[in-house]
């Protein structure tokens, strides 16, 4: 696989895992949040797996269902996809 490929998933899943935690902390203060679709966004868009374990660790957003059944349906469309580039492309 391409190394760029892997630096950009890298880079998107820990911005996206610490966005997750920011989010977490603003809520907790009462202040401005991150929008919900936003964070989806960044799941979207690479950073399912920063977006799950941010979920898990942080205990963020665990309650809405698109966060607790769209962030892993992301993901594992994401992993099927690389999958997929990795030996049959």
């Amino acid at each position: 696989m391409e190394k760029w490929i892997i630096y950009f998933l890298l880079i998107m899943n820990l911005l996206t895992f610490f966005i997750y935690g920011i989010d977490k902390l603003l809520a907790k203060m009462q202040k401005w949040r991150v929008s919900e679709r936003f964070l989806i966004g960044l799941a979207l868009v690479g950073g399912s797996m920063g977006a799950f374990l941010g979920m898990q660790c942080f205990h963020h957003k665990t309650r809405k269902a698109k966060f607790y059944i769209g962030v892993p349906v992301i993901l594992l469309l994401q992993c099927a996809l690389l999958i997929y580039i990795k030996f049959f492309a």
